[in-house]
């Protein structure tokens, strides 16, 4: 444990909350590692410049031929893959990369990096260009749909399959009721809306409510998750990141019929595994898919927003099935 003296004894000066967490992330690793050594010992973690930007990233089975990319969703990041990556390792190359001002990855001044889905999906894009990653199975979650499907409409030979866990590509896969506020806010900016936004989606009541809601078992459900996105969301300047990404949402929205295209037009081979309990995006979402795409496998899973905290283990090996069955790997 490291105590710091009180403020009259302290001759240094705090570390600048930017830099301080990604030393928790990497103790958070640390301690988790130890605690399960064996099974993470294919794991490897590390960080890629793209445009000045430095990527947080995890990764397992690198030599495996075959790659599943994970793309995260609000308020995580790859954290919310670090069992899955575990779990897959073993058959497939598997990685998953922090969006930037999310999780460990750098958080960059708005002045020099525009937050836009449009912006994170073509950094996520040379990320991946950078890695040498050009065939992949991708894993849509949330903000990783629109993020990935920029990517699929763009280069569509690269992309042998998509796995959906309540990433929404259909208007009716949108609770209007959750959105209210959000969608108020599409209308125009409006600064005491924000506000109220804020209060209620970036403290840490709201981020816990987001992991447990509709879970079958909230106690089971561990906290580390909300409570790093909380030290996360806490950096200065990151209220006004996440409201512009909250903003730019509706740049997603219109460019649904586009991705619905995109999956009559592609077929690309689909697992769906979606929590049916999810408060921001229902069901007729993954109806959705079933509808569009041919070759897809369907799963309606009885837990909330964040399904792998829960089914983690169900999810992987529906994962490994789909994918060695299409001889994926």
């Amino acid at each position: 444990m490291i105590v710091l003296p009180p403020p009259s004894v302290r001759k240094e000066p705090l570390m600048d909350p930017r830099k301080l967490l990604p030393l928790i992330l990497a103790v958070a690793m640390s301690l988790s590692l130890s605690a399960h050594t064996s099974a993470a010992a294919d794991v490897h973690y590390g960080y890629e410049s793209v445009d000045g930007v430095n990527i947080f990233y995890r990764e397992a089975g690198k030599d495996n031929p075959s790659s599943i990319v994970l793309l995260h969703g609000f308020p995580s990041s790859s954290h919310q893959y670090r069992n899955l990556i575990r779990e897959l390792g073993d058959e497939f190359h598997v990685i998953a990369m922090d969006y930037p001002a999310f999780g460990a990855s750098d958080f960059p001044d708005p002045s020099g990096y525009e937050y836009s889905f449009d912006n994170i999906s073509k950094t996520v894009n040379q990320f991946l260009e950078q890695r040498e990653i050009s065939s992949y199975a991708m894993y849509l979650q949330d903000y990783g749909a629109p993020i990935g499907m920029r990517i699929a409409t763009q280069h569509p030979e690269r992309v042998n399959a998509l796995i959906f866990q309540n990433g929404n590509l259909y208007e009716e896969g949108l609770n209007k009721e959750a959105w209210a506020p959000i969608m108020k806010l599409w209308e125009g900016r409006d600064t005491e809306l924000e506000k109220v936004i804020a209060s209620n989606v970036f403290g840490l009541e709201g981020l816990r409510w987001q992991y447990t809601h509709g879970t079958r078992n909230p106690d089971g459900i561990l906290p580390d998750n909300w409570l790093l996105d909380f030290q996360s969301l806490s950096r200065p300047g990151q209220h006004a990141v996440q409201l512009d990404l909250f903003y730019d949402y509706r740049t997603n929205v219109a460019l649904y019929p586009e991705w619905q295209q995109y999956l009559k037009d592609n077929q690309p081979p689909s697992l769906v595994v979606w929590a049916k309990n999810d408060a921001f995006f229902p069901t007729p979402g993954a109806e959705g898919i079933k509808r569009d795409v041919k070759d897809v496998e369907y799963h309606i899973l009885d837990t909330g927003h964040f399904a792998l905290e829960e089914d983690g283990p169900l999810i992987a090996a529906k994962i490994r099935a789909f994918m060695t069955a299409r001889n994926l790997k």
